[in-house]
């Protein structure tokens, strides 16, 4: 009888090193401590540590904490995808892969497939003040957004919000969810 895949563990199939740079690099650019930052995004400094020096592989939700502090989008982080899917980060529920990344004067657009594990939701942190998500759902129920206040979709739905705050993802139901992910950065 074949064996299952193995669980994949949260985190990124890029290098962890070039991760590491460029945190390091653009926390120096702000000048931001390492303290400082790892206060601010809500994660322990030696975590934070172990990704600059690229021996931590971490997962979606530090990430997005991470470039919330530091001001910008998540692909600042990760290679520009080429033909094809890009980098794939892995939550504890959510699975994003970088589809594109285009900017226009006001803004910076992210695209990502996404797919949305059944069982427990995953809680992001909050993004920089006026990042919007929409999702467009193509299977399963999804039920994401605020963390005090989710909408439930199925598919074929859409769902927006204003993420600069506390949000989650969860699917509804014992079937994996599929959807677009798209992240709106304004530009300050």
């Amino acid at each position: 009888m074949p064996q299952p895949p193995p669980a994949r563990r949260p985190g990124l199939d890029v290098d962890p090193a070039v991760v590491g740079r460029r945190v390091r690099a653009l926390r120096e650019e702000r000048g931001i401590s390492l303290s400082t930052l790892a206060r601010l995004a809500g994660v322990g400094k030696a975590t934070l540590s172990g990704l600059e020096h690229g021996t931590r592989n971490p997962t979606l939700e530090t990430l997005w904490a991470v470039t919330a502090q530091l001001g910008v989008p998540l692909t600042a982080l990760l290679a520009e995808p080429t033909a094809g899917a890009g980098p794939t980060a892995y939550g504890t529920a959510v699975t994003a892969t970088l589809l594109e990344v285009f900017a226009d004067t006001d803004a910076t657009y992210e695209l990502y497939r996404m797919r949305v594990a059944p069982g427990p939701a995953q809680l992001s942190p909050a993004h920089q003040p006026g990042v919007t998500e929409h999702i467009t759902v193509f299977a399963g129920v999804l039920r994401a957004g605020p963390a005090d206040a989710p909408l439930t979709v199925p598919a074929g739905g859409h769902l927006r919000w204003v993420s600069d705050v506390p949000h989650s993802y969860a699917a509804v139901g014992d079937e994996e969810v599929a959807a677009s992910l798209l992240l709106r950065y304004p530009r300050h």
